[in-house]
């Protein structure tokens, strides 16, 4: 089974091993830090739980939980 950043509990840090985007939405990604092997890390989710700021290449970053899940995790 594979995990996916949406499910990476605040407070706990993987590492990225894939992402499911296609096109300009992938590039973006990419150039933000979601690169295959970078460290990432859950730092807080809003009120309401998305989106959730998540801590990469010494920035931090907030997702909606739709594309967290297109980013896949290993080491959770």
């Amino acid at each position: 089974m594979v995990s996916t950043l949406d499910q990476l509990p605040v407070g706990s840090s993987a590492t990225v091993s894939s992402l499911t985007f296609t096109g300009g939405k992938r590039r973006r990604m990419l150039d933000l830090g979601f690169v295959p092997g970078a460290a990432v890390s859950a730092l807080q989710a809003s009120p309401w739980g998305d989106p959730v700021a998540y801590g990469v290449s010494g920035a931090v970053i907030a997702l909606r939980r739709e594309d967290a899940a297109r980013i896949a995790i290993s080491g959770k």
